[in-house]
């Protein structure tokens, strides 16, 4: 048995799946438009392992998606990770946010590009081929209607999430292919963080931090 349970808040959908083996057994997700994470993550987490049936001592891993994505999210999803490895003394696995939101396309060729909205034009994305394998490295990046202009000429570009929303009213290429209403989701982390926990790719609980790619920015009240 490998049981790994998978959490994500990097953006609206508070997620968490029970995996064993790669093979998500108990997934449970608030798709809705709010941030829900505080209220909703800890009750979601007691759910899954009693629907499961098994008690959190028999959990051989904590997995939690680290970023980037919405800086109050990552903090709340890594903090409850971080206290539930080290209260169980489990290892702490973390898995790209991007990467598990690339997952949610199948394609036999061209490429993946799985974005965040960010604020105004900006996006956080990463492109991956169809076999998953990274591209382009995570970037926060300003979008125009030239943005992926090469790798449209090259043939089809897949983008997913909720930064889609944005891109395609600024992309018109007959290669661009939107999916829209997909959020990043612990149901993908499951073989993720299954092929990390086979390496003992762990991270340090003590000093791990959520990846933000960029400063938390603090916005004044108009009131």
């Amino acid at each position: 048995m490998a049981y790994i349970l998978n959490i994500e808040t990097s953006t609206t959908n508070c997620s968490v799946s029970l995996s064993n083996k790669g093979e998500t057994l108990v997934l449970k997700e608030d798709y809705g438009n709010g941030y829900s994470h505080a209220e909703k993550l800890h009750v979601y987490i007691e759910d899954i392992l009693k629907e499961a049936d098994i008690d959190s001592k028999q959990l051989d891993a904590i997995a939690v998606s680290k970023g980037p994505g919405s800086y109050t999210g990552l903090r709340i999803g890594v903090s409850a990770a971080k206290g539930l490895a080290f209260a169980l003394d489990k290892p702490l696995i973390s898995v790209s946010t991007l990467e598990a939101l690339a997952y949610q396309v199948k394609a036999e060729s061209g490429l993946i590009v799985p974005m965040l909205d960010a604020r105004r034009l900006e996006v956080y994305s990463a492109i991956f081929d169809t076999d998953y394998n990274l591209i382009r490295a995570i970037e926060a990046q300003i979008l125009d209607e030239n943005s992926f202009e090469q790798q449209l000429k090259e043939g089809k570009v897949y983008f997913v999430g909720d930064g889609v929303a944005k891109t395609k009213t600024l992309i018109t290429n007959q290669n661009a292919v939107f999916i829209e209403n997909k959020l990043p989701s612990a149901d993908q982390m499951s073989q993720l963080s299954f092929d990390k926990y086979k390496k003992s790719d762990i991270e340090d609980v003590a000093y791990f931090e959520p990846y933000y790619l960029k400063d938390f920015v603090a916005i004044k009240s108009k009131k």
